[in-house]
């Protein structure tokens, strides 16, 4: 029997079918592999067309990113109000705008009294409190400086930066953070833009598209505007503090030690020449200050700047202010011509907001021809930068001047490089009070009396526990110290001896 003829009988007679005991093993049984004809009868092969195959390749979608779309800004409801009314406003009063015969607050009491007329005739259903700041807000846009008003109010922010119409930065405690508020078009931002500048004197369009101006409390102003800006109008303030910063302030925030306050109070009045070293807001400027505060009061003292910044306490202080050229191109008046200018007036002391140029020269030969006691500021990171900066500054005025000469007018002329600088951690602080001791060779050698310690660390917050320390060498300047009577505290410049590990 066929083994396929053994399992047809096991199907057909159930799994209690056993097969003959008789017949052959399974090893002798010759076992045919042909197909019998009925299978081959039944047994259709599979045909499938290309259109088949086709419409089995079906591809599968793959998945598609959903693009992450930045939150819009907030809408404000009144916003098309506030548009109308200012336009109206700036019909009914564009006149007096510029009338010198009404008083701020006049102009500010017609306007909000147009104000409410102007409000009134929209018919809008408002609140109290809806209507109080829809005059607030319109009044800001067109006689204040618009939504930059709540920021300059803020006595926390101390620089503001516009990046536009839609984007307006500040700085808390030396950190940057997007600031809610923003101007509702670039119109608004030209118009208030065009209001700083103009009460300064100074004015901002397409042949002049960069300007330096101030607030009326002194804080720095810079703008600039299409075609250099590319993205839209840029504007910059650096705010001013209502109360001058003093010397206790400085060493409550950590910014320079009672001892190097009191041995720059008897630089001072030494009047010894000296130079505020550091970058772009470090505090150059605020630190000048405080050491213009150390002049004696019966002394004359005639500051030069860009644009005025400082806030000397002193009675007799001339103040000099630089003069752009007017549309004609004429007219410019440099800080060059002020510093020569200042020579003729008998000055005791002569204190310049930045050297940036060729008058840098003309500074130098003042404090080399009896005008000591000179205090002026300087871009540089370090106090060795800075002689490098002066060099490059007196290069700058014209003069063919060999750099050894150059070098002996600075190592002659200057006396103390303070360095000042902004840390990791956003705070500001005093790193060298620097002493220039003279030539050696083609070097002007310096010898630090201060320096910060950079290797204390950080505490849990990131911040630095370093201060300045005395390095324990005596300035040579000392002795002139003794000789005017000027007395220091024993201690002052002896080294701190300790160890990174005991602190």
């Amino acid at each position: 029997m066929k083994l396929t003829e053994r399992a047809d009988a096991a199907r057909e007679k159930g799994p209690q079918h056993r097969f003959d005991k008789h017949a052959p093993v399974l090893g002798a049984v010759k076992i045919d592999y042909s197909e019998p004809a009925a299978a081959k009868t039944a047994v259709r092969p599979l045909s499938i067309s290309a259109a088949d195959v086709q419409s089995l390749l079906v591809p599968v979608p793959l998945p598609v990113p959903v693009p992450v779309v930045a939150p819009a800004p907030p809408v404000d409801p009144l916003a098309e109000i506030k548009e109308r009314a200012a336009q109206e406003l700036f019909e009914r009063i564009g006149t007096r705008l510029n009338d010198p015969s009404l008083s701020e607050e006049q102009l500010h009491a017609y306007a909000r009294a147009e104000l409410g007329n102007i409000v009134s005739a929209e018919q809008v259903p408002l609140s109290s409190d809806e209507r109080s700041r829809l005059i607030a807000e319109i009044d800001a846009d067109v006689l204040g400086y618009g939504p930059l008003d709540v920021l300059l109010a803020d006595e926390a922010v101390s620089e503001i930066m516009v990046n536009g119409h839609e984007q307006i930065f500040v700085e808390r405690n030396g950190r940057l953070s997007l600031s809610p508020s923003r101007f509702t078009s670039e119109a608004q931002l030209r118009r208030v833009i065009e209001r700083i500048v103009s009460k300064v004197g100074r004015r901002i369009d397409e042949s002049s598209p960069l300007v330096d101006a101030r607030l009326a409390d002194g804080s720095r102003v810079n703008a600039i505007i299409p075609p250099l800006a590319v993205d839209g109008s840029s504007l910059t303030i650096r705010k001013f503090s209502r109360e001058p910063l003093t010397v206790t302030d400085l060493i409550e925030f950590g910014t320079l030690s009672a001892d190097m306050a009191e041995l720059l109070d008897a630089c001072v009045k030494a009047k010894l020449n000296i130079i505020v070293s550091g970058g772009t807001g470090t505090g150059k400027t605020t630190l000048l200050n405080v050491l213009s505060g150390y002049i004696p009061p019966d002394e004359r003292i005639i500051t030069i700047e860009d644009a005025v910044e400082l806030q000397l306490q002193q009675e007799h202080v001339i103040r000099l202010e630089s003069r752009p050229a007017n549309i004609e191109g004429k007219g410019e008046i440099t800080i060059r011509d002020l510093v020569r200018n200042s020579l003729r007036m008998r000055p005791d002391r002569i204190v310049i907001g930045e050297c940036r140029g060729g008058e840098s020269l003309d500074m130098l030969q003042a404090m080399n021809t009896g005008h000591d006691g000179s205090i002026s500021t300087v871009h540089a990171n370090s106090p060795r930068d800075a002689i490098a900066r002066l060099e490059t500054l007196v290069l700058m005025a014209g003069m063919d001047l060999p750099l050894r000469a150059i070098r002996e007018q600075i190592a002659s002329a200057i006396d103390v490089i303070v360095q000042i600088s902004r840390l990791k951690d956003g705070t500001r602080c005093v790193t060298h009070v620097t002493e220039v001791q003279g030539m050696e060779g083609e070097i002007v050698t310096l010898q630090d009396a201060f320096v910060f310690d950079h290797g204390a660390g950080t505490d849990a917050d990131g911040h630095l526990l370093g201060h300045a320390v005395a390095t324990g060498v005596r300035p040579r300047f000392a002795d002139k110290f003794r000789d005017l009577g000027i007395e220091l505290s024993p201690g002052i410049f002896q080294a701190e001896l300790t160890t990174r590990a005991q602190r």
